[in-house]
């Protein structure tokens, strides 16, 4: 139903449109506050590299971020991962993951990365703690981050956005109205936009 109304051309996604209105007003004002500095995210110690998106569903975000991560150990880099950790629910949080880690504890994306790339790796809900854990482990010196590109309670030094070069932007609407978490428009102060397919 909803892939219909985001992807197709559908007139009733009109009936949604005021609380898309709201949507905007909100998320708008929560990432004007984090730029203008009326609301302090959180500043690591290390560069931190955002791998995002502003729609939701997959992307391909994670095979980025695996393809970035081998990029930076080749080049003698000591990178992190962090992640929201989708799907799984940890015995607590910030939780790092090890060689026993399950899915159903740190979701499917943060166990592939640990396994792939042999890296430090830690979920948590907000991701200035599983930072935190990194940096006080002292075994990076520089994050990546799965996701998270709007979640401003974490300051970044470099945005990436991952846009599926099938679908892109659906009908262009902010959710419910619309696939999207942000306007095309924030596009504009990324770093760079990398389109997977398509």
């Amino acid at each position: 139903m909803l892939e219909r109304l985001w992807y197709a051309k559908s007139g009733w996604r009109w009936l949604l449109a005021p609380f898309a209105l709201l949507f905007a007003v909100v998320s708008g004002t929560r990432r004007y506050a984090y730029r203008h500095g009326w609301r302090k995210g959180y500043r690591a110690s290390v560069p931190v590299i955002v791998v995002g998106n502003i729609s939701v569903g997959g992307n391909g975000k994670t095979p980025v971020v695996v393809w970035l991560v081998e990029q930076l150990q080749a080049r003698g880099y000591r990178p992190g991962v962090v992640s929201r950790g989708y799907g799984g629910k940890a015995p607590h949080y910030p939780y790092r993951l090890d060689a026993a880690s399950t899915t159903a504890q740190a979701g499917d994306e943060p166990v592939l990365i640990a396994r792939r790339c042999g890296c430090p790796v830690v979920v948590a809900p907000k991701r200035a703690d599983a930072v935190r854990l990194l940096e006080q482990s002292g075994e990076v010196d520089i994050i990546i981050t799965d996701d998270g590109l709007q979640h401003y309670a974490l300051a970044r030094d470099i945005e990436l956005v991952v846009v599926d070069g099938a679908r892109r932007f659906g009908n262009a609407c902010l959710l419910p109205m619309g696939p999207l978490r942000e306007p095309v428009t924030r596009l504009k102060r990324v770093d760079a936009i990398i389109c997977n397919g398509g």
